[in-house]
């Protein structure tokens, strides 16, 4: 086949990676990144240009395009390549709300009996700080739009909830922003399943846990990630399959009633309580970092399973799995999330034996490659057993170096 893959993250480098592994098909990546480089052609078009996206595909006899971020997905991508007879693994605009609004993902999820943390949505501050009281610890305050996995708050004290409300209301994400979900901070440990689906059935592919505070303990600001591990040493058998009873079969029902037909990944975000399984959100895209711990431990072909899903075929009811354990560990620019600088050397990249290397931040320059984002590098490994990858990702990337470099030591140590 002759695939596109549309982002430039080391989601979409993963991605790309895995569908080149088995060399039968031709692979173009727009924007694409270095490490994309090494894999198929690169084109020029940005992530969120419809118009350019349809283009280039019909341009290059594309047979399948995978789409990587959510923004080109929530702009309808989707439905634009299948108006011109374009098969895309990614949903269309209409369920593509399921991450584009978060207070639908609830009122789907409620409509289908998902179990979900309780929620309610304002509009201003005063009346949000009302319905929290004074323990604002029991609650999570949840931009309603997209916000580059940045959205999500849990404030320890009502000067900081307040200080949040105020900044979401006044334009921090723009229309993003303007309706914030809260919903009660739920306690257990947190789980993340990709499933495979096409219309209404599914192939939940190996659970993964990935690490959102910047923080070593799990402390600091929320990120887009900064490591994850698959799977996570707890889970027990038959998880995998109670989620796709309980939790993503229900929702693609619920779509499916609605006419809705959701070809694509749904990305759950898990909650293990002592209540049971509750889902914390959905993405309608593959998680970042969790794709780049996914992905390796995966022996079939992705791009027959994702093909079969983007024409609304038949899945396996399973995906054959490796043995062992994947750890990827982020490497990120000092100062993210916040602000940081861009444009230093990145060296050793040619010294790492046993990881696979992911680019995201990086670009190419005459003097080498640099940083260009805040997430710059992932770095992966396969292993017998967790602590074995963990302590292998961590030699091999202490190979790589960058000025400001920073990563969490912790990865896959903590819930």
């Amino acid at each position: 086949m002759r695939i596109l893959v549309v982002g430039s993250g080391g989601r979409e480098h993963a991605i790309s990676w895995s569908l080149s592994r088995s060399g039968k098909h031709s692979l173009f990546c727009t924007p694409g990144n270095p490490g994309m480089a090494e894999l198929g052609v690169l084109e020029p078009v940005k992530a969120d240009d419809i118009a350019g996206l349809v283009t280039l595909a019909r341009d290059r006899n594309i047979d399948l395009v995978v789409v990587g971020p959510e923004v080109p997905l929530v702009a309808g991508l989707g439905d634009a390549l299948r108006a011109e007879g374009i098969s895309c693994f990614g949903p269309g605009e209409k369920a593509a709300r399921l991450e584009g609004s978060k207070w639908f993902a609830k009122e789907i999820m409620n409509s289908a009996g998902v179990s979900t943390a309780r929620s309610k949505v304002f509009t201003d501050t005063i009346s949000a700080m009302e319905y929290m009281g004074e323990d604002v610890k029991e609650f999570v305050l949840k931009a309603d739009g997209l916000a580059a996995g940045k959205g999500v708050f849990l404030p320890d004290e009502s000067d900081k909830a307040r200080s949040i409300l105020d900044s979401l209301f006044g334009g921090r994400f723009g229309e993003s922003g303007q309706r914030v979900v809260i919903e009660e901070r739920l306690k257990g440990r947190e789980v993340s399943i990709l499933a495979i689906c096409s219309g209404t059935d599914c192939v939940i592919l190996p659970p993964s846990r990935d690490h959102k505070r910047l923080g070593n303990g799990d402390s600091g600001p929320n990120t887009g990630g900064m490591g994850a591990i698959c799977p996570p040493p707890e889970i027990e058998d038959g998880f995998c399959k109670t989620a796709r009873e309980k939790i993503i079969l229900p929702v693609l029902r619920e779509l499916d009633s609605r006419g809705i037909d959701y070809r694509g990944v749904l990305y759950a975000g898990l909650m293990i309580t002592d209540e049971g399984i509750k889902v914390l959100e959905f993405n309608v895209r593959f998680a970042d970092p969790e794709t780049q711990a996914v992905l390796p431990m995966i022996d079939d072909d992705l791009a027959d399973l994702l093909d079969a899903a983007a024409r609304g075929g038949s899945l396996p009811s399973c995906v054959s799995v490796k043995d062992g354990c994947c750890a990827c560990v982020v490497m990120a620019s000092g100062g993210y999330p916040l602000s940081y600088e861009k444009g230093f050397l990145i060296s050793g990249l040619e010294k790492v034996e046993d990881a696979i290397v992911f680019h995201a931040g990086t670009k190419k320059t005459d003097d080498g490659i640099v940083t260009s984002g805040g997430r710059v590098l992932s770095v992966v490994v396969t292993g017998n057993s967790l602590s074995e990858a963990l302590d292998k990702a961590y030699l091999e990337l202490e190979k790589i170096d960058f000025k400001k470099k920073y990563f969490r030591r912790d990865i896959g140590r903590t819930v």
